[in-house]
């Protein structure tokens, strides 16, 4: 933008090191590093070779939580992840069990999850007026009904060949492989929305969806593609829990659409849309994932760990609204233009005419 001067002055302003730091990012580092301290403080048993043994029962989750910030972004949500994650395990395990080799195993699971996904994609696309929370419910209920009706009256399946798991449950060194497979994945997504017109269009949808629409962005071919990726990504996660639960019941799965959510939402993806970085979604999946196991280490009820992630989703939100308030971006827009002011008037030196004000 040019001012008075001719001089371009730039619509974004740069962020010094120092706002980098006190940044949402910076501080949810600090969190990690705390939460990292309080484990150690409650148990001498939280080491980091205890907790790469536990990381991969929680690991996977991040991987569901890459596409729902993909979904939350948009303005959206998907509650049936975690019904998919059941269903794709119970395919995958029956599949096992029937002697097919490991890679059509592998091959029925990941089928399974994109399968799920593009359900969700087609009936939001098909048909735009629903809300995509009433729709996800359904799925999930339905999901989740086929997962129990296939397990039968004992609601449980043991996969009888664990030699298959043996290779995907492996160790590169001190990390399971399931943290290269979340690092590689997160790299990827954070790169596609971060680089890519693909996630500029996730924004632009996620500000104003009919906007979108009339600039010519397919809407619904990109709710489409992210919706089945979501299913792609939560039969993965299906896969990881395969290697330490060696089974499925009707409670695999369970409460995991909200533990992604929280990892989002704790990360700064905004709830209503447009705004938000799946670097933060990481570093909030990590740090929620090092808090359950240095909990689950000092034998704290499950439930209780529900409730302190539910007191951070709650937290993130209300720090999100305030932040989003029209007091507080006044007062924002007001320092920024200050600041602009301030940096102009100096590089261009003393003016000819000092204003009136000057003279009091």
């Amino acid at each position: 933008m040019a001012g008075k001067s001719g001089r371009s002055i730039s619509a974004v302003p740069e962020r010094s090191p120092l706002r980098r730091i006190v940044s949402w990012e910076g501080a949810l580092v600090l969190i990690f590093i705390g939460v990292l301290v309080m484990g150690r403080i409650m148990s001498a048993s939280f080491t980091a070779e205890n907790v790469l043994r536990e990381m991969p029962k929680y690991l996977s989750e991040i991987l569901i939580a890459l596409p729902m910030g993909f979904i939350l972004i948009m303005g959206e949500i998907d509650i049936s992840v975690g019904s998919v994650v059941c269903l794709s395990a119970t395919m995958a395990t029956f599949a096992g069990n029937a002697g097919l080799p490991f890679i059509v195993v592998v091959l029925i699971c990941l089928l399974t999850g994109v399968a799920c996904g593009a359900l969700n994609g087609f009936i939001l696309t098909r048909w735009p007026e629903l809300p995509p929370m009433i729709v996800t419910l359904g799925t999930q209920i339905i999901f989740r009904g086929i997962a129990e009706v296939s397990l039968g009256a004992g609601g449980s399946a043991s996969y009888t060949n664990s030699a298959d798991l043996a290779g995907l449950g492996s160790k590169v060194g001190p990390f399971p492989i399931a943290f290269f497979v979340v690092i590689i994945a997160a790299a990827i997504y954070i790169v596609v929305l971060a680089k890519t017109t693909f996630g500029r269009k996730l924004y632009a949808i996620g500000s104003n969806r009919v906007a979108a629409s009339y600039a010519g962005i397919k809407v619904g071919k990109i709710r489409f593609i992210v919706y089945t990726l979501a299913g792609l990504m939560a039969s993965m996660c299906a896969l990881f829990i395969l290697t330490t639960t060696y089974g499925v019941n009707t409670t695999t799965g369970q409460n995991y659409e909200m533990d992604v959510i929280a990892m989002c939402v704790f990360g700064g993806i905004a709830t209503t849309g447009g705004k938000g970085n799946l670097i933060g979604a990481l570093i909030a999946g990590f740090t929620i994932v090092c808090l359950r196991i240095a909990l689950s280490i000092k034998n704290v009820n499950d439930q209780l760990i529900l409730i302190i992630i539910g007191l951070l989703l709650i937290i993130s939100v209300l720090i999100s609204s305030i932040t989003q308030s029209d007091k507080f971006k006044k007062m924002a827009l007001k320092r920024a233009e200050e600041k602009a002011r301030a940096k102009a008037g100096a590089a261009e030196g003393q003016p000819e005419k000092q204003p009136d004000d000057k003279t009091e």
